[in-house]
């Protein structure tokens, strides 16, 4: 029937067809994310994972329903590329009266590149930049509310709590309010600030996630503007205010590439991404879309920064810092902060895995709660890169150990999959060159990201340092998944006792050994760090080497009661405020 339509009323058809697609994916978005609230309200801890967990998967089912719709009406023609050029025109105007038009073009190019496959970006047939240089629609609402001055600080959170509107009873609401007062004024004060909030310009919608709700905006005293977040916690016995964050960096840290998404109500993502950058100047713009749930815009507008940065730079990629993986080949800029990450061809012994589980055990991280210490690796296709961006060394490496993967089309470089993150220092390269109370920091931390990650039902597999790396905030962060499981499918066990004295000279166990069995009493020998590190560690996580420690996590996290975890530091939290004798 489509050889009877003229090419423009076809484009038509087409457009309409996405954007159906597009708005029905966005109905089901909100739909999932108003829930979270109620969620919060009835402690269902269980169903908010489950929410978390559809809408991850929401976009990509939509994106393959339209492509079936589109391919359906176009019949044969989708190669023709005078129509899809037109279709994406067409969609151009058609999405100029939304108020979330920047996904909306995000959305088409999920689509254009499935119906119409090719490596690169095509400007004639994606959204390379974005077709509008200012918002093509004005904002019905401020994203935030504005408090003007109130007769105190007290008064003043009492105001914003009151209008989160949560239905559960608090636990102690005016002991709360004190304290979050308290650490006001004395933040206040730490930065020279005057002793009162002259307004407040606080965030409309409520931040849910995991077990844990935020209020977030920013405080004016006189020339000082302070970043502001309150996390509340919802106990058996009440909501509690957990803790107040006044500085950029903490709110930085909650907000991280290592952080599961956040639930948040706007209906114009734009708005409250451009507010929320007043809070956090230096993080990506990218980030933040992914952080409130929008990843797949995220990863565009991180390919626009990668495209930009290639354009503007003499810098090439080459070879990242730290130990050469056996499984990953990984490559950057030195003056970009991101790294990009292909599987190898072959893996090296002693791995014994193949692409497709690589691919799934970066999809598991993907669908995860990463609580803060499991890296957010984005998925790309057909990358197109100038040859003239690599040096040759890296080419040629690239061209011997991941040839499937890498290849040559003139002057381009073809990537046909990779995993692009955000770049850390590798804990074992951090460790050597960092000042020696960093260093100690650092493995403190290297032991309770092991901890973190056993609280969210995560085993590393690999302990070695090289594995983890370290933020700009000091945080611990693990990287590498070829080797990762869940934690209730391990099996940890202590060593047997020799049954001879030779037996404790084999090479070899004495014992038979299944894939998942894991020895703790081992683990000493993969740290890797040296001695007074190690010392270091065995002070603060010896727990770590002992099978029974694994075994009550285990118990907890299959009971649904892991040890809990803390988007922020445990000083900023209002239970030290009371153990330092805070009271307001």
């Amino acid at each position: 029937m489509n050889q009877l339509l003229s090419d423009s009323r076809l484009a038509n058809i087409g457009a309409n067809t996405v954007l159906d697609g597009f708005e029905t994916y966005m109905r089901r978005f909100h739909e999932i994310t108003r829930r979270a609230k109620i969620r919060f309200e009835n402690r269902d801890w269980a169903g908010m994972q489950v929410d978390a967990a559809e809408r991850l998967e929401m976009q990509e089912q939509a994106v393959t329903q339209t492509v079936n719709q589109v391919g359906e009406l176009l019949e044969g023609r989708s190669d023709e590329r005078l129509v899809w050029a037109s279709v994406k025109a067409v969609y151009s105007g058609l999405i100029a009266r939304q108020d979330n038009w920047e996904l909306a073009e995000t959305f088409f190019n999920s689509v254009s590149r499935r119906v119409f496959p090719r490596s690169g970006v095509d400007p004639q047939l994606d959204f390379v930049d974005t077709d509008f240089d200012v918002p093509p629609t004005k904002s019905k609402q401020l994203i935030y509310k504005t408090y003007t001055r109130s007769a105190s600080v007290r008064a003043l959170i009492r105001s914003i709590i009151k209008d989160a509107n949560f239905e559960p009873p608090f636990e102690d609401l005016q002991r709360d309010v004190d304290l979050v007062a308290t650490q006001i004024k004395a933040t206040l004060k730490e930065i020279g600030a005057l002793q009162v909030i002259e307004w407040a310009e606080i965030i409309r919608s409520v931040f849910f996630r995991r077990r844990a709700a935020y209020i977030m905006g920013r405080l004016h005293s006189g020339s000082h503007v302070v970043p502001f977040v309150l996390a509340f916690r919802h106990q058996p016995e009440g909501i509690v205010i957990d803790a107040v964050l006044l500085d950029e960096n903490d709110i930085s840290v909650l907000t991280s590439f290592s952080r599961s998404y956040f639930h948040v109500d706007a209906e114009r993502p734009y708005d409250l991404v451009r507010f929320l950058r007043l809070m956090m100047p230096r993080k990506r713009v990218a980030e933040l879309y992914i952080s409130l749930g929008f990843n797949k815009h995220g990863k565009t507008e991180l390919y626009r920064d990668i495209l930009h940065h290639v354009t503007y730079t003499q810098d090439k990629f080459d070879i990242a810092r730290g130990q050469r993986g056996m499984v990953m080949i990984a490559f950057t800029m030195p003056s970009f902060d991101m790294l990009i990450k292909i599987i190898k061809d072959r893996f090296d012994p002693p791995k014994r895995t193949d692409h497709q589980a690589v691919k799934d055990k970066y999809h598991l991280v993907f669908m995860h709660d990463r609580a803060g210490r499991l890296i957010d690796a984005q998925q790309f296709e057909q990358l197109r890169f100038r040859r003239s961006n690599f040096t040759e060394d890296l080419l040629a490496e690239l061209l011997q150990v991941a040839s499937q993967t890498v290849s040559l089309e003139g002057d381009y470089v073809v990537i046909q999959h990779a995993y692009i993150e955000r770049r850390i220092i590798p804990l074992n390269l951090y460790v050597n060159e960092a000042d020696e109370e960093a260093a100690r920091q650092a493995v403190i931390d290297y032991g309770q990201a092991i901890k973190d990650l056993a609280a969210t039902n995560i085993f590393p597999g690999d302990l070695l340092t090289k594995n983890f790396g370290v933020s700009r905030h000091g945080r611990v962060i693990f990287y590498d998944y070829d080797e990762i499981m869940l934690l209730t499918d391990c099996k940890f066990k202590r060593f047997p006792p020799a049954r001879f004295y030779e037996d404790d000279m084999m090479d070899v166990p004495h014992f038979g050994v299944d894939d998942d069995d894991i020895y703790p009493e081992q683990f000493p020998q993969f740290l890797g760090l040296r001695d007074e590190l190690y010392q270091v560690f065995v002070q603060h996580h010896a727990d770590l080497f002992d099978a029974d420690y694994w075994r009550n996590v285990q118990v907890r996290v299959r009971e649904d009661n892991p040890p809990p975890i803390y988007p922020y530091f445990s000083d900023r939290r209002l239970s030290a405020t009371i153990e330092r004798g805070g009271s307001g």
